[in-house]
């Protein structure tokens, strides 16, 4: 049984538990923006639930109050810009913003949530530099390679786009997180294992797994409540994520292998809302599978 965790990854790196501090860029989306829409994803509540509000030391004293109980005295973390585009501003005003928020000594990562047709040269030169200091991550919002659940959830940009961004930050020497959505409207567990496996041939070194989750207040909630879309039982997701797993290579991270919406919006599957239960649920039937992380990929 072998599965290449992100937390097992970070305590052998740092020697201790990393966390996550969720902050905001203020920045929005070209999906939001009118550039290439304004209703966002169709399962986008455009909320930036886990955002802070005012200055960066603020937002991580206030992020770090959140996280408290867990942590210890020598806590080590991560600048987490979560929500929406987080590339998507001028250059030099993003800098700042990264700067202050990976200044202090205990923050060890910088890591930045954005969309591959969101880094011109200017935003991309900059992380470089920034990497020199303390290593970035960029995580992408692929989600699917499939083109009908693409236009669905308008994600506003085709496969080449990807392609050309993981290129260029990995030229950069920066690290590559890739979002995938499992249980996307159409998708066969088949298809949902060729995302996956693109992604581990996509030059990415980590991956976050999703559930589809129905938030109140999206355009998905309304197609939810019509009747045209269904979301996953959890044994059914757990299977789907095992045969992802399969198929990407060992060497890839495994940031998430579930996604939790905020539960006061949370419309369905209410199960996804026990974050504890699903996860214990996940690690129980990869150990009773004994679940190998790249078997589907070493057996062709």
């Amino acid at each position: 049984m072998y599965w290449n965790d992100l937390n097992n990854s970070l305590k052998i790196q740092y020697n201790s538990k990393v966390y996550k501090l969720a902050l905001s860029s203020g920045c929005t989306c070209p999906n939001r923006d009118g550039a290439l829409g304004s209703r966002g994803c169709v399962f986008c509540d455009g909320a930036g639930a886990f955002a802070e509000q005012g200055d960066i030391p603020a937002q991580l004293a206030a992020a770090k109050k959140r996280v408290a109980a867990k942590t210890g005295a020598n806590a080590k973390y991560i600048a987490y810009f979560q929500s929406f585009t987080n590339t998507y501003g001028p250059a030099e005003r993003l800098r700042g913003l990264y700067s202050a928020a990976m200044e202090p000594e205990d923050v060890v990562i910088l890591s930045i949530a954005t969309r591959p047709d969101c880094l011109p040269e200017e935003i991309l030169s900059m992380l470089a530099e920034l990497n020199q200091l303390k290593p970035v991550w960029v995580e992408l919002g692929l989600q699917t390679i499939h083109p009908a659940s693409a236009n669905y959830i308008r994600r506003g940009y085709d496969l080449p786009v990807y392609e050309d961004a993981v290129r260029r930050l990995k030229a950069a020497d920066i690290t590559v997180v890739t979002h995938q959505i499992l249980g996307l409207p159409g998708e066969s567990p088949h298809m949902m294992a060729e995302t996956a496996q693109y992604i581990g041939q996509s030059g990415a070194d980590g991956i976050k797994f999703h559930l589809l989750h129905v938030l109140r207040g999206t355009d998905l909630a309304a197609d939810w409540q019509a009747g045209k879309v269904q979301t996953m039982e959890l044994e059914a997701y757990i299977a789907a994520l095992e045969d992802c797993v399969r198929h990407i290579p060992r060497e890839m991270v495994i940031h998430r292998l579930t996604g939790d919406g905020a539960k006061r919006d949370l419309l369905a599957p209410l199960w996804s809302g026990d974050k504890k239960r699903v996860l214990n649920a996940i690690h129980h039937a990869f150990r009773r599978d004994n679940l190998e992380q790249g078997s589907a990929l070493s057996n062709r």
